[in-house]
């Protein structure tokens, strides 16, 4: 082993270092999440790895840095759950079949990992604004759920209704119009329209059981979650 680091470029073996101290110190700021919410401190990292916070400030700036690193890796671990758990239905055809893996995942996904769903769809952490660097990982799971629509669409299973088409107020259309030129096009606005409302549903569902709404009312969570989206499943048409 020690031959094979002797070979390697100097560039090379800083790189793997540096790498190797970036995921240390975003394993203990996981850590601080589940004990202390999003209420980071560098120091306190710091200081539990036996650093001088200085020494920290070599991997990121500030802690805004490293909270923008957290949150792009959570949402990029929630998008490829998500993903891989709709890929696992052969039956491409299976709408339902398909959005009910999807949904299972987030949930999945939530219970194992409480506090950093939290960092994502909790409260907003008081003075930090994200980054346009968060928007691809954070739209990794929504786009399963758009996809799973737009097949529908393409293969004639799903489409618009006239109530649809009432129901959409003209801001609203030009909203998810200017969403779709982005990510679904040729999708009708109606049917993006049903999906947001699968997703608001689903994402309601599980904040409510990982934030306690559920404790003393509905003791049978998993039975209920899958009711739930079942019904949700209904409402969007698939």
């Amino acid at each position: 082993m020690c031959a094979i680091i002797s070979d390697m470029p100097a560039g090379s073996i800083r790189a793997r270092v540096r790498a190797e101290m970036i995921s240390e110190i975003k394993a203990v700021a996981r850590q601080h999440l589940e004990t202390e919410g999003a209420n980071l401190s560098l120091r306190a990292v710091a200081r539990d790895m036996d650093m001088v916070s200085s020494a920290l400030y070599r991997y990121f700036a500030s802690r805004d840095d490293l909270l923008t690193a957290l949150i792009v890796d959570a949402y990029n671990a929630l998008g490829a759950t998500v993903e891989a758990a709709d890929a696992a239905v052969t039956d491409r055809a299976d709408l339902r079949g398909r959005w009910l893996a999807a949904a299972r995942g987030v949930r999945g996904w939530a219970l194992a990992n409480p506090a950093e769903y939290a960092l994502l769809f909790g409260s907003p952490v008081p003075g930090y604004q994200a980054p346009q660097d968060t928007v691809p990982a954070a739209a990794r799971s929504s786009l399963v759920l758009v996809d799973i629509m737009a097949d529908g669409y393409a293969a004639g299973a799903i489409a618009p209704t006239p109530a649809d088409r009432q129901r959409l107020s003209p801001a609203v259309r030009a909203d998810l119009s200017a969403i779709i030129a982005q990510v679904a096009p040729g999708l009708p606005a109606e049917l993006l329209h049903r999906a947001m409302t699968g997703w608001l549903q689903l994402f309601g569902t599980v904040s409510f059981e990982l934030n306690g709404q559920l404790t003393g009312v509905i003791e049978a969570r998993t039975e209920f979650f899958d009711e739930q989206m079942e019904l949700v499943c209904d409402v969007i048409g698939i």
